[in-house]
């Protein structure tokens, strides 16, 4: 199982808080550089829930993500040592975050304006959630302001994702595609144009989403520790019933 199954199957098994099904995932195909971040936190719920083969597999994956040094993969490496034993745990207060939809509420359209984050549950509010809240009069602008309930978050548009797309053309080693792409990134509709080029070869489709999905993810990593937190792995549901 490789490419757009693999990716899929992965962010299922860390839905899931699945370790065993993790390591299963990474003994047919081991730390893909271009989903490190998805892979690291796999492996953070392998390790806490002690599946063989874990130690050795996040070992691999902190150095690779060393060597890689995208934005978030020294504070997800650093996360890692500390579960392994190898390193301090990093201070930073724990905390269940969705990585995914931090990303969307920093990185979409800035027109709708952000969100914020419970503290308390560690839930991702979109701006239009807020104001439907607000609008039926489950919460008033008190509550909004309460800084020991929320954590705000602004939009920052899509200049990074800009950036993803310059990046990852980089590594397109057909020139002819690479350049068909340079084309489609300038002018109007960037983004769509990007996609709709890159449609024309589903593996390099299916490589950027892997991509830009590890980018985001840890761009989100490094802004919530930048706010003094750390995404916190769900617990497993099984390991909860058995010891229900």
């Amino acid at each position: 199982m490789i490419g757009k199954e693999w990716h899929g199957a992965l962010r299922g098994a860390l839905y899931r808080a699945d370790g065993p099904a993790v390591v299963a995932l990474l003994r047919r195909k081991l730390t893909p550089e271009d989903s490190l971040q998805l892979i690291g936190d796999g492996l953070i719920a392998a390790l806490t829930q002690h599946v063989d083969e874990g130690p050795s597999l996040a070992a691999d994956c902190t150095a690779a993500l060393r060597e890689r040094a995208w934005l978030g993969d020294d504070h997800l490496a650093d996360q890692l040592e500390a579960v392994l034993g190898t390193a301090a745990i990093p201070m930073l207060k724990a905390l269940p975050v969705d990585l995914e939809e931090l990303a969307n509420v920093r990185e979409g359209d800035p027109t709708q304006g952000g969100g914020r984050i419970d503290l308390h549950t560690g839930e991702v509010w979109h701006q239009a959630a807020i104001e439907y809240a607000q609008e039926i009069e489950e919460e008033d602008d008190d509550e909004s302001d309460d800084a020991a309930h929320w954590l705000w978050v602004h939009c920052q548009g899509s200049h990074a994702g800009y950036g993803d797309m310059e990046l990852f053309i980089d590594t397109v080693s057909d020139a002819d595609q690479a350049e068909r792409l340079v084309n489609a990134i300038h002018g109007r509709g960037p983004f769509r144009r990007f996609k709709d080029t890159l449609a024309r070869w589903p593996d390099e489709l299916d490589r950027w989403h892997s991509f830009s999905e590890d980018r985001q993810r840890g761009r989100a990593r490094a802004w919530l520790a930048g706010a003094g937190f750390r995404p916190r792995a769900p617990a497993n549901p099984l390991s909860q019933s058995q010891r229900d």
